[in-house]
C-alpha cells in the first residue's frame, strides 16, 4: 500500500464527472456531437430509450478498456485501437439487443452499427479516458451517454405524443379525448426536419437558461 489515500469511489469529483453531462456540459446542448442520432431514431419513444442505453453502455465500457490499457497502447495506433474496442462493444449490444428486443433491433436497423461513427465515443475516449484511471472514465462514460440519451428521449417524447398520438405505443390523445375535440396528429412532426427543429429548441432553451454557456 502506498503512503496515498485512494479517492472514494463516489466522491464529490466523480459525482461531478456524472452529472456534468447531463447539463454543463451536454453532448448534444453544448458540445453539439451526435446530432444525427437525434434524426433517425426518435420517431417513437422506444427505439430512442434503447439507443440511448445502446450508446451508454458502448460508451461507459469502452472508456473503461481504454483507460485500463491506455498506458501499453502505442501512441501511433491508439485511434485504431480505440476503434477495435469500440466496434467490439457496438457489436456485443448489437447481438443483445437482436436476442432479447429483435422488435425494436429491427426498427433501429443500421443505426446500431453506425454507433461506431458517433463522435461522441471518440472524443470521451480521446479526451477522457487516455487520461484517466478505469473508474473516473467508466463514470464519464456513463455521463456522457446518459446526457446524450435524455436529449433523445425528450425528441422521442415529443415527436411520438404530437406525431402518432402515443407514448410508448400507448394511446394517449385517444384516451384523453383529443380525437373528439378535432385534434389531428401532426405528420410533420415525425419527419427529420422537425427532429433537428427540436434540438435546436432545446439547445436554445438550454443555454437561454445557462448564461454561462453562451461564450461557448
Amino acid at each position: 500500500m502506498s503512503g496515498q489515500e485512494r479517492e472514494p469511489m463516489f466522491s464529490a469529483k466523480n459525482f461531478k464527472i456524472l452529472t456534468n453531462p447531463m447539463a454543463d456540459n451536454n453532448p448534444i446542448t453544448v458540445q453539439v456531437l451526435g446530432i444525427c442520432s437525434a434524426l433517425a431514431v426518435t420517431v417513437k419513444l422506444k427505439p430512442a430509450i434503447v439507443m440511448a442505453l445502446s450508446v451508454t453502455i458502448v460508451t461507459a465500457f469502452s472508456n473503461l478498456i481504454i483507460a485500463a490499457m491506455r498506458k501499453n497502447i502505442p501512441d501511433r495506433i491508439r485511434i485504431i485501437v480505440q476503434l477495435v474496442v469500440i466496434a467490439t462493444m457496438v457489436i456485443l449490444v448489437d447481438q443483445l439487443l437482436k436476442a432479447y428486443v429483435f422488435d425494436v433491433s429491427k426498427q433501429l436497423s443500421v443505426f446500431v452499427g453506425l454507433i461506431i461513427t458517433n463522435c461522441i465515443l471518440m472524443g470521451r475516449l480521446e479526451a477522457f479516458a487516455m487520461a484517466n484511471k478505469p473508474w473516473p472514465s467508466f463514470i464519464d462514460g456513463l455521463g456522457n451517454g446518459a446526457g446524450y440519451g435524455m436529449i433523445l428521449v425528450i425528441v422521442a417524447f415529443i415527436r411520438e405524443l404530437f406525431g402518432s398520438g402515443t407514448i410508448y405505443g400507448f394511446p394517449v390523445m385517444d384516451k384523453i379525448g383529443a380525437f373528439k375535440t378535432g385534434y389531428v396528429n401532426n405528420g410533420m412532426i415525425i419527419l427529420p426536419p422537425m427532429a433537428l427543429i427540436l434540438v435546436g429548441l432545446i439547445i436554445w432553451v438550454h443555454r437561454s437558461r445557462n448564461k454561462n454557456l453562451i461564450e461557448k
